[in-house]
């Protein structure tokens, strides 16, 4: 009986081709929709989840700032003054409190940025980032190492000249020729690769704006910054002259228990007002909390696109249903007719459900390849990330086929309900 069913409200629906078409099309373009937002949403979201996830869950990370030129020349600005010399940001004293205060830590790494002239032969980086840090890095950072080794514990005690280039200053500065154990020079000292990392896809540089590769980073013992550079950047420029003191530029606190990371933040800020009362030379960055409030910003989002997406299912649905009121009116004479031989009001209510459940279904179908195939369009044209899911494919086909049953339940029932003795006097 099903399958006549089926049968009939195949052809009923392939007798009035256009109309058909034309009544799916709005569940095309729904489904499609939903489909492709969700995905184009979803693929835009999840890079910068996972950047924040690549600074480490467990991590407090605390970066030097330079105060605002108004804020520089408040109480201190006389002192500032008589040295010609801004002083601000981390201390080692910092560093060394932090570390023997707080008792949830696992990891203490410091870090100091210099910008320094690095040369190779004939290729050279004019600006390139120079960190100087200790071997726990390798613990704290998500950085892994591609060949040789990274900064270890003698290089650090006895201040030796090694460094470790990133995956892009290891390109640029030896082509295709091996590094390990070749000579560079930082500034004016002569440095011996031992390393190099490998290659971070669209990793921003600590603490450095997004157009700042961290593949371009090299590293250098802490206590070889110290000696060979020094605290003290002086900074010349067309008519005007600086001098900045800092001793650190990041401190990042990796914490046993991601249950502790907000408390330990709370201790840790409470430790640096003693020395940074006013707190506008530092920023405690804490990237859980990051990482929480974004992934509640992509469910906000992805609500708020299904829900625009799912509108145009509803006019859909509408859709549906009028044509098949229309129909219902067209075939009255074929109801009283059905009912005279026999047919029950069941009978009638199935056949037009059958009809809209065949519509809704052909349309998700369609839709979901045309939602499928937007995404790899949008990547293709605008290379951008787009994630298709599975569970947003069978969300957007389920209520297609929802809609369907919902909005077809109406004709089928006043079909149904039709006295047969005047749907056969019907002309």
């Amino acid at each position: 009986m099903l399958v006549n069913t089926l049968k009939v409200g195949l052809k009923n629906l392939l007798l009035r081709k256009l109309r058909s078409l034309l009544t799916v099309l709005g569940v095309i373009l729904g489904v499609g929709s939903v489909i492709a937002m969700l995905a184009i949403g979803e693929g835009s979201k999840r890079e910068a989840l996972e950047q924040i996830r690549r600074l480490g869950a467990n991590n407090v990370i605390i970066r030097s700032v330079k105060p605002a030129e108004g804020e520089s020349q408040g109480a201190s600005s006389a002192s500032q003054n008589r040295n010609m010399m801004l002083e601000y940001g981390l201390t080692y004293k910092d560093f060394d409190r932090l570390v023997a205060t707080i008792p949830t830590l696992a990891d203490a790494v410091p870090v100091s940025l210099v910008n320094k002239y690095v040369v190779h032969e004939h290729h050279w980086i004019p600006n390139a980032r120079v960190l100087a840090t200790t071997p726990e890095l390798l613990n704290v950072k998500d950085i892994q190492v591609g060949r040789g080794r990274f900064i270890s514990g003698v290089d650090n005690r006895n201040a030796w000249n090694v460094a470790v280039l990133g995956a892009g200053a290891a390109e640029r500065l030896f082509q295709f020729e091996d590094p390990i154990g070749e000579p560079i020079l930082i500034g004016e000292d002569v440095y011996r690769v031992v390393g190099v990392l490998s290659s971070r896809a669209d990793t921003a540089a600590v603490g450095a704006a997004s157009s700042d590769d961290a593949n371009d980073e090299i590293y250098i013992p802490l206590t070889c910054a110290q000696r060979r550079f020094g605290e003290i950047k002086a900074t010349r420029g067309s008519g005007t002259f600086s001098v900045e003191k800092t001793q650190l530029h990041e401190i990042t606190l990796k914490v046993m228990d991601s249950a502790v990371v907000s408390q330990t933040a709370a201790m840790a800020r409470k430790i640096l007002q003693a020395s940074h009362p006013k707190e506008d030379d530092i920023r405690l960055t804490i990237p859980l909390e990051l990482l929480r409030r974004a992934e509640e910003e992509k469910r906000i989002w992805n609500l708020v696109l299904g829900s625009i997406a799912g509108i145009s299912l509803l006019v859909g649905g509408i859709g549906i249903m009028n044509i098949m009121l229309a129909n219902v009116t067209e075939r009255t004479r074929e109801i009283g007719i059905r009912r005279a031989i026999g047919a029950n009001r069941w009978d009638i209510t199935v056949q037009f459900l059958v009809e809209t459940v065949l519509l809704s279904s052909v349309g998700g179908t369609l839709g979901v390849a045309f939602g499928v195939a937007i995404p790899v369009v949008v990547s293709y044209l605008f290379e951008l990330d787009t994630v298709i899911s599975l569970w947003s494919v069978l969300l957007a086909f389920g209520i297609s086929v929802g809609i369907g049953i919902v909005f077809g339940i109406y004709p089928a029932r006043r079909a149904a309900m039709m006295d047969p003795i005047e749907a056969l006097r019907h002309e």
